[in-house]
């Protein structure tokens, strides 16, 4: 099996790759390097562009027409930067992923994976969601993904177009052989803040102390991005049995099916490290939201799936990756 990966060159599609590579599907790899880092495309065939680049798209499948499928991970995902700048949020991930469908259905591409978000669900009394949850996305980034969605149902309808929209939680780790990580210096999510002030020994900052969480602290699902990029394989392999002429477009969440706040993820972050990091209550971010976490029980039966990796051990993998980023994202 041969895959597009749009935006291979960042930290989940580039995990995605190596997680496709390991069971025999060859990856190929389109990034504009916007936030992509061409050392994660090393010993790949990569194609340095964008994804509304029509000729560039034709390019690809005229070079490679066994492609089976897309999975669409191009986008911008920052969303204090989105509530700043809509327009390019906007821009780049809607008006983009239009383009490329479009780009796609022309050269003949049916099957694409579509890197949606948990971040367009409004959560229920306990904070859990599952996929018939609300959609009531709370910042432009996360309306950009939910605008996809729609406009990828839409396109489905009546064209050939078959779309499985993967809903992410909150990636941590990385790959377990070191292969990729976090391709930032000072990435903007809890974690990265986490790694940033124990290096630096500064105060880590809780951003949000009143939400009605256990502790008052915001709630997320960290999953593994190995055990992110080992659920694409399983739906690269299972997409047919998934998406039919009859269902053309399919949502699933990919989580551990365990919500923890800041405060509990900042203990377990202590509890591996020899030198604890202090921490200080903040004000919330700009699109800042109480968060979720997801029920797993469809991934499970439809994919075969569940993930194998431990809070600790994503939080290890990542600290073990900041070590090495210091010399390979110098």
């Amino acid at each position: 099996m041969k895959i597009l990966i749009a935006g291979g060159a960042g930290y989940i599609g580039s995990t995605v790759a190596s997680a496709c590579l390991d069971v025999g599907i060859s990856p190929i790899i389109l990034d504009n390097l916007v936030t992509g880092r061409r050392e994660f495309a090393a010993g790949r065939e990569f194609y340095e562009g964008d994804i509304a680049d029509g000729p560039l798209l034709d390019r690809i499948f005229g070079e490679h027409p066994d492609i089976d499928a897309v999975i669409h991970c191009a986008a911008l995902i920052v969303v204090p930067d989105s509530v700043s700048d809509p327009i390019a949020y906007y821009r780049s991930n809607v008006s983009k992923s239009l383009e490329f469908a479009a780009h796609l259905l022309r050269n003949g591409c049916e099957r694409m994976i579509f890197s949606s978000s948990a971040s367009i669900y409004r959560p229920g009394p306990d904070l859990a969601v599952d996929e018939g949850s609300l959609i009531e996305p709370q910042s432009p980034y996360s309306r950009t993904k939910a605008i996809c969605e729609a406009m990828f149902t839409d396109i489905a309808a009546t064209q050939s177009l078959r779309v499985l929209s993967l809903r992410y939680f909150n990636p941590i780790g990385a790959d377990p052989k070191m292969r990729t990580g976090l391709q930032l210096r000072r990435p903007s999510h809890a974690l990265g803040k986490m790694i940033q002030a124990w290096e630096e020994g500064t105060l880590f900052q809780v951003t949000g102390t009143d939400y009605p969480t256990c502790d008052g602290s915001g709630i997320r699902d960290y999953i593994h991005v190995w055990d992110l990029a080992s659920a694409h394989v399983a739906a690269l392999e299972k997409f047919d049995d998934l998406l039919t002429e009859r269902q053309r477009v399919a949502v699933i969440n990919l989580g551990t099916g365990t919500g923890t706040t800041v405060r509990e993820l900042l203990h377990a972050f202590n509890s591996v490290v020899s030198d604890p990091v202090a921490a200080r209550d903040a004000a919330r971010r700009p699109g800042d939201s109480v968060g979720a976490y997801t029920r797993i029980r469809l991934a499970c039966q439809l994919l075969n799936w569940q993930p194998q990796y431990s809070l600790a051990e994503g939080i290890l993998h990542s600290l073990h990756w900041a070590a090495l980023r210091k010399d390979i994202l110098s």
